[in-house]
């Protein structure tokens, strides 16, 4: 199976990334200049798109079709192949932030990494996910980088198209642009079936659901939780009587999305501490582990502070989904409305939301739309999430 078999609804992009493959293959092999590489093969690249789009699936699979031991067809085979997809291979580095932005001090230490020769003779890789969350010094880090690129090493940044403007112009000028649509909801069920072997049905329903967002669509066909939180979600309309309703409303969004972020680390949050106080020499006896624990206080502060980071951003992450979720109910009121020749996102909402559109007008229907818009756009520029979700609930009440 190739490792582009996953990057669905992506015909042209997966060509471009095969025949830079193929050129990377034949520098390996013995060119060093443009010819080897016929142009096909750059030092960075840029892959954007909107949510679900596989930016993160596009980045692996260069990165594994770079390190394949078949003349850099990305077989999804061989050794290289495998270890690559799954994030144990020495040449490749991934950088996912678990916090809110990406640091200074960590993109230094990959950069100087990046700098060495690969172990395994072909490339060095350096995936960066959502590096939109790049702090300004970071990126200018990594802009020297890519300004001098080291021999055989590439960077795979990802990032949003929603928002361009959070990868700088310099970087940007300086990385091939791979652009990613949102996938139809027919190729997103075609690979739930195959990869995930999950049931048509389900499969056509969870893709629907999705919007196109492979990963989200994935959780909704396996985990009933996450469809009674969808279901909680596609409810608030109903439940927007009063003033007093809207802020009950935007309460339960909060508490299920800080909900869902708790249980998601609870576990893993106390097995890092554990392993950090041992590694420290908690419950020790001998001369000085008192002091050295209390010397350690620093250390697990800083733990600490980067597990409520990580928690603060899949608290965004969980709300944002939600958001997603209840604009694509006020879409279909829309389409409903206007009678478009265009399939409703949720299908099994669709009675709410043809009485919706019987009693607003297309207009207040609008109104309604751009106020979701408009608290995932605030929540992203750092306004708190209770009062953006609040001032949204008010907003969807008055239409």
């Amino acid at each position: 199976m190739s490792v582009f078999a996953d990057l669905v609804g992506q015909d042209e992009a997966v060509e471009t990334l095969r025949r830079a493959a193929a050129a990377a293959a034949r520098i390996v092999a013995g060119g060093v200049g443009a010819d080897a590489g016929n142009g096909a093969m750059t030092h960075a690249w840029i892959f954007t798109g909107p949510p679900g789009s596989g930016r993160s699936v596009a980045a692996r699979a260069l990165a594994a079709a770079l390190q394949c031991q078949r003349d850099g067809v990305g077989c999804g085979e061989c050794h290289g192949c495998h270890t690559v997809l799954g994030a144990t291979h020495a040449d490749v580095r991934f950088v996912v932030p678990e916090g809110l932005s990406i640091g200074v001090n960590e993109m230094r230490a990959l950069v100087l990494r990046a700098g060495t020769a690969p172990a395994g003779g072909r490339w060095q890789a350096v995936v960066i996910e959502d590096a939109d969350r790049l702090t300004e010094a970071a990126g200018n880090a990594l802009l020297k980088a890519i300004e001098e690129p080291p021999p055989r090493t590439v960077f795979l940044l990802c990032t949003p198209s929603t928002h361009p403007d959070d990868i700088s112009v310099t970087i940007r000028s300086r990385c091939r642009v791979v652009p990613l649509r949102q996938p139809p909801a027919e190729a997103v069920a075609e690979v739930l079936v195959r990869r995930d072997g999950i049931a048509p049905d389900m499969a056509a329903w969870a893709a629907a659901a999705a919007q196109g967002h492979v990963g989200r669509a994935k959780r909704l066909a396996n985990d009933p939780e996450a469809r009674s939180r969808r279901e909680a979600v596609l409810a608030v309309p109903r439940r927007l009587s009063s003033v007093g309703a809207c802020f009950d409303a935007a309460s339960a969004l909060i508490e299920a999305a800080e909900a869902e972020a708790a249980t998601a680390f609870a576990e893993n949050d106390t097995t890092e501490r554990a392993a950090l106080e041992q590694a420290l020499g908690a419950g020790g006896t001998g001369r000085g582990a008192a002091g050295a624990m209390r010397g350690a206080a620093g250390q697990i502060k800083e733990l600490e502070k980067r597990q409520k980071s990580r928690t603060t951003r899949s608290q965004r992450d969980a709300l944002d989904r939600a958001l997603v979720d209840l604009a694509g109910f006020y879409r279909d009121v829309l389409v409903t409305g206007l009678k478009a020749p265009v399939e409703v996102v949720h299908t099994d909402t669709a009675e709410q939301s043809a009485a919706a559109a019987g009693k607003w007008t297309p207009e207040s229907t609008l109104r309604r739309l751009e106020a979701v818009v408009a608290c995932r756009d605030a929540i992203e520029q750092n306004v708190k999430p209770r009062i953006a979700v609040e001032a949204m609930m008010l907003n969807l009440w008055r239409g």
